[in-house]
């Protein structure tokens, strides 16, 4: 049988990467529940893997604030401080706003519809609200810039943060609103026109916004 040459190859990942994506999945999405106790071995035989990759993946984990360990004791998985918003989007705005402004000198016709065509999909999971999908599209509108903006350290910054922002999605500490649209519609109205101090003010805007809104919520909540 004829064998395409032009199909993408796969990515090979290492057992310890694969744990450790998987581990911090269930993490997020309150698979593994906060406060819940780890045992290596069970982990291990549910992916199918020797215990080194599942202790090296907790240890990254828990770098990443996903885990605590306690030598001989337990290893757990750490509760979900919503008030952390307010420390975590600030940095992340700032990335993201500096992604904005640097990926303006590489920006192309073809970027630029690609941003367009993903927000229409945000625009239509929210109006549907598939929060869920909503945040994947989200996540992936953000990415092009990002991707665009071609700076590996703003990128290896940005995976951490962002895995936090999705733990504190499912934990319903976040809402996407229409005004999201709105404003995706504006950074790239103002990538396109090269206008980099104003992207900067509206990428940043549009991610410090949910710290207001999640204050809010928490008020009508009390």
């Amino acid at each position: 049988m004829p064998i395409p040459t032009n199909h993408a190859q796969p990515v090979r990942k290492t057992a310890k990467e694969n744990a450790f994506s998987q581990l911090q999945k269930w993490i997020i999405d309150g698979t593994l529940r906060p406060g819940e106790k780890l045992n290596d071995v069970e982990l291990a035989e549910a992916l199918g893997v020797s215990r080194t990759p599942i202790r090296e993946s907790l240890q990254l984990l828990e770098v990443q604030g996903f885990v605590q360990m306690f030598p001989g004791k337990a290893t757990q998985v750490t509760e979900v401080d919503r008030e952390s918003i307010s420390d975590l989007l600030p940095p992340l705005a700032a990335l993201q706003a500096l992604s904005a402004e640097l990926s303006i000198p590489n920006l192309t016709d073809n970027i630029l519809k690609k941003l367009r065509d993903t927000n229409k999909r945000f625009a239509q999971a929210v109006e549907k609200e598939d929060y869920f999908q909503a945040l994947k599209i989200d996540e992936q509108f953000h990415q092009i810039i990002v991707d665009t903006a071609n700076n590996s350290y703003i990128s290896s910054l940005l995976v951490s943060l962002q895995a936090h922002v999705r733990r504190l999605f499912f934990h319903n500490s976040i809402i996407l609103t229409e005004k999201s649209i709105v404003e995706h519609e504006q950074i790239i109205d103002l990538m396109s026109a090269r206008d980099g101090e104003q992207v900067t003010k509206v990428m940043r805007e549009n991610w410090l916004r949910a710290i207001d809104e999640f204050h809010s919520q928490e008020k009508i909540n009390t």
